[in-house]
């Protein structure tokens, strides 16, 4: 009777700096196919496990619900013209400030991006 009974509330381990750096990069390049998603799920199960996964999840879920401001804008646009060359440089500027998120997250720097509303603050 000397076993100890795991605790089912046990906070997560920190992650290492080479786990939190691969983390980021996949939240960042995950934006570019799934959109808000993997940043919103990485948001929530991993900002806890370091700050740099909590800054690079924060800053690429505000990020993808700008872009989806901007899908939403360019969609309801559509019939005025306009919408299709919105549609189309919101899909361009996710691809390639989600690239450059990667490869500084990939690097172990910070990056901001720079069109970003603030809708998850620290």
């Amino acid at each position: 009777m000397s076993e100890t009974t795991p605790n089912p509330y046990q906070t997560s381990q920190p992650l290492s700096v080479s786990e939190e750096k691969l983390w980021a990069t996949l939240v960042q390049l995950g934006g570019i196919f799934l959109h808000f998603l993997p940043a919103l799920i990485g948001y929530f199960l991993l900002r806890e496990r370091g700050p740099f996964i909590h800054e690079y999840t924060r800053a690429a879920l505000n990020f993808q619900l700008t872009v989806l401001l901007g899908y939403t804008v360019g969609f309801f646009t559509l019939w005025i013209g306009v919408g299709f060359v919105i549609v189309l440089a919101v899909a361009v500027l996710n691809i390639v400030f989600s690239i450059l998120a990667a490869i500084a997250a990939n690097r172990g720097e910070r990056y901001t991006y720079p069109i970003a509303l603030r809708f998850v603050s620290s």
